[in-house]
């Protein structure tokens, strides 16, 4: 896992290192300053209405433009991130406000099967059903000479690595680096690889996108998501016309939400240490599993999938006879999940109907192995 990082922005209150290491930020961002008697956790705000300041009238009046609660967890996923951040309702209300930022009837390129919502949205896009149509271009980002012809005018790329479900892994620093050439506005989506594997920003990528609802929470009880930005001044652009858009399409975070989040990063490089080291363990047991024909695993990270053998009626057939694994859809939590993803209609018919995505949680392994191998093996009688 990511223990160091190149330097990035201070916290707010200045009590921040810049040189700290992600295991150590997730601890120590965001948190109150230091005085006697001061709270060790931020309070959460719960105001939607604030008195006017007639020293600073353009001052915070109104709760859909900020919140106390709101920055507290931004400085902390900004400091994680090299950027700085913005909180939104869900990590689809993140995606589509970063996807406005595209010009209208620019072209496209985006990876061949993306997760299926943030896909619909760029069908959307592709068939102009709120304006002029974009030109988008679908491709294996796993194949970089590819991605490079297609990146060729265009005016944004949308990057996923891995890509969800099929876990293909771009080549991120080259492809940013090429799509900078070309002028494009470079969007990630770093929710599977999360901030403790893979900082975009620092690869010269615009805009991160996170659902915070999965592994920086952790606890599949809330929604929510963000942006990043660059800490330059493309960036500080960018981030001001997110801002607007959070504010006008009223996407904003419940100051509940935030806090929760916020306490959930607290843990999120323990618990997603401990979730990498089961997904390795099981990418090793499932490879010479006779009923599984493939494994999808790019050798870090805590998600995997895998294709049984058989079809459709065989995958569904695991995941009714899991006890521990809970067949369901989300992932990043600290609970095992198992979902065929081709039960869902918008799903890519690029990904096989046998395919079963696996977020791994954080229980004993060997437990997990077992109660896996168990379903498995039925599904072969």
């Amino acid at each position: 896992m990511t223990e160091s990082r190149p330097p990035g922005p201070a916290a707010e209150d200045g009590d921040v290192s810049s040189d700290w290491s992600p295991a150590t930020l997730v601890v120590a961002s965001g948190r109150p300053a230091r005085a006697p008697g001061a709270p060790v956790n931020p309070p959460i705000e719960l105001s939607s209405t604030y008195a006017v300041s007639p020293d600073d009238p353009a001052r915070l009046g109104y709760g859909r433009a900020d919140n106390a609660t709101w920055e507290v967890l931004e400085t902390a996923l900004g400091a994680l991130e090299c950027g700085e951040a913005l909180v939104f309702a869900s990590g689809m209300a993140a995606v589509s406000a970063a996807l406005h930022l595209i010009p209208i009837g620019g072209v496209i390129v985006v990876p061949r099967a993306p997760y299926n919502t943030s896909a619909t949205l760029l069908r959307e896009l592709e068939a102009g059903s709120s304006g002029a149509a974009h030109e988008v271009r679908w491709v294996d980002l796993s194949d970089a000479d590819a991605t490079e012809l297609a990146l060729v005018g265009a005016a944004a790329v949308w990057l996923e690595s891995p890509t969800n479900p099929l876990m293909e892994v771009a080549d991120l620093p080259r492809l940013v680096t090429s799509a900078r050439k070309q002028g494009a506005l470079v969007l990630c989506d770093n929710t599977f690889a999360t901030p403790l594997q893979q900082q975009p920003i620092t690869y010269g990528a615009d805009v991160v996108v996170h659902s915070v609802t999965k592994y920086l929470s952790g606890h599949s009880d809330l929604l929510l998501g963000a942006v990043v930005t660059s800490p330059d001044a493309r960036g500080r652009e960018l981030r001001d016309r997110l801002r607007q858009h959070r504010t006008r399409h009223g996407a904003i975070a419940g100051p509940f939400e935030a806090w929760l989040a916020l306490r959930g990063i607290r843990t999120l490089h323990v618990r997603f240490e401990r979730a990498c080291a089961n997904a390795a363990f099981l990418a090793q047991r499932l490879a010479a599993h006779p009923a599984v024909c493939r494994v999808r695993y790019p050798g870090w990270g805590a998600m995997l999938a895998i294709e049984v053998v058989g079809g459709q009626a065989e995958a569904d057939r695991v995941v009714a006879a899991t006890r521990l694994w809970l067949g369901a859809t989300s992932l990043g939590g600290v609970e095992s999940l198992i979902e065929r993803r081709r039960r869902y209609p918008a799903e890519s018919e690029l990904v096989p109907e046998s395919l079963l995505r696996l977020s791994v949680g954080i229980e004993d392994a060997a437990d997990l192995w077992a109660d896996l191998d168990a379903a498995l093996s039925a599904a072969l009688r």
